[in-house]
């Protein structure tokens, strides 16, 4: 992303959104996508939930994929169609389901025998049918760190293999549910499309095993989980969605005339937005230097999260660099940025970048510590 003489006199901490960048990304990802007949993209609001990069994610024809009923109903304020939104996530209150169910979205991603049973129950009540893809836990290993990982079996995520003939035979009898096809989500900031590959040569044993029983699905939702470049933001500013699709044209046995869904989220939105933050102190110990920011990890919770890497810059100076560890004012010793990160020669009131925090961060953001939210600002 480049800045202009503006980006230091904005008010700190605040989210910096790129919508040039963003239009370019939805524009690559709407290109390649459309290379396979059948792929239908669903946005994961979770990513990020901003109003104005959904109105615009929506203006270019994707579908929502929600985790909340508040995401719903975000999604549909936002321009994107009921038909195109599914819904996902392990704990769907009866209200939230409702909230589905009445604005009709195209399907619930659901994870467990007792949550379509629940479905089915309100569903009759409103005199409803809900069209439910089972969400399916394959036990491939994303690779990825083990919080974002979500395949592999049990963990709480989706239906055990040893236990999806019973759960598929029990929701065919359920008289208000449609049962249009199976969901799988392994984790995410996957780069190695080996990892899909796995993916997809799983779900080919699976289908093909439900195939011989007689049991056919017009949907296969393959969720998302595309990582993108944390240490280049500026030399690959957007994901490498044609090597992505491809994997899956290659290697995924769709029979005629099956629908095939994905959900990107990070892919999106992650490099299009940046954490601004001022220089409060510059702080020496005796083997370290200690640069505090006025931005805090309740305003990007990532690095203590996840311990993840975000490339950090100071835009302020072209002096030599040094090392810094990068930290914020919360109460807590895990609020860091990054350790002994190399910095143009820092003091304070300097501007400096957090790059590609489009993605989990101002979604995340908290008041912890009663601090304010971070604002934002927008170009392009």
């Amino acid at each position: 992303m480049t800045y202009d003489d503006t980006i230091g006199r904005l008010p700190t901490p605040c989210y910096y959104y790129n919508l040039e960048l963003l239009d370019a990304t939805l524009k690559n990802v709407a290109e390649e996508s459309s290379r396979y007949p059948g792929f239908h993209l669903h946005y994961a609001v979770k990513a990020n939930a901003n109003p104005v990069l959904l109105k615009r994610i929506s203006s270019f024809g994707l579908g929502a994929d929600c985790v909340s009923g508040n995401e719903v109903l975000r999604a549909l304020e936002c321009g994107f169609p009921a038909g195109k939104i599914v819904y996902a996530g392990v704990g769907k209150n009866d209200r939230e389901i409702e909230t589905a169910l009445a604005n009709d979205i195209f399907c619930f991603n659901s994870e467990s025998l007792p949550e379509v049973e629940v479905i089915n129950n309100i569903a009759g009540r409103m005199h409803k049918t809900a069209r439910v893809a089972l969400r399916v836990n394959p036990n491939v290993d994303a690779n990825t760190h083990h919080y974002i990982t979500t395949g592999i079996e049990e963990n709480k995520f989706g239906i055990y293999l040893y236990d999806l003939e019973r759960v598929i035979g029990a929701v065919q009898k359920l008289s208000h549910i449609e049962l249009i096809g199976l969901h799988f989500h392994i984790g995410s900031q996957i780069t190695d499309m080996n990892v899909f590959r796995s993916l997809c040569l799983k779900v080919n044993e699976i289908q093909e095993k439900l195939r011989r029983q007689g049991i056919t699905f017009p949907h296969i939702n393959f969720g998302g989980g595309l990582g993108i470049d944390y240490d280049r933001p500026y030399g690959e500013p957007i994901a490498d969605f044609k090597s992505y699709f491809e994997t899956f044209a290659r290697f995924y046995e769709a029979p005629p005339l099956q629908q095939i869904h994905f959900e990107p989220g990070r892919a999106i939105v992650a490099h299009c937005g940046d954490l601004i933050a001022k220089v409060l102190y510059v702080k020496e110990g005796k083997k370290k230097k200690f640069v505090v920011l006025d931005a805090g990890m309740n305003d990007l919770l990532r690095p203590a999260l996840y311990q993840a890497f975000h490339k950090i810059e100071n835009i302020a100076s072209d002096k030599p660099e040094e090392k810094y560890d990068v930290v914020g004012p919360i109460c807590e010793s895990s609020d860091c940025f990054g350790k002994d990160v190399l910095l143009n020669s820092v003091s304070r009131g300097d501007t400096i970048v957090i790059h590609s925090t489009g993605a989990y961060g101002e979604v995340m953001a908290s008041q912890y510590n009663l601090r304010e939210l971070p604002g934002t600002f927008y170009t392009g």
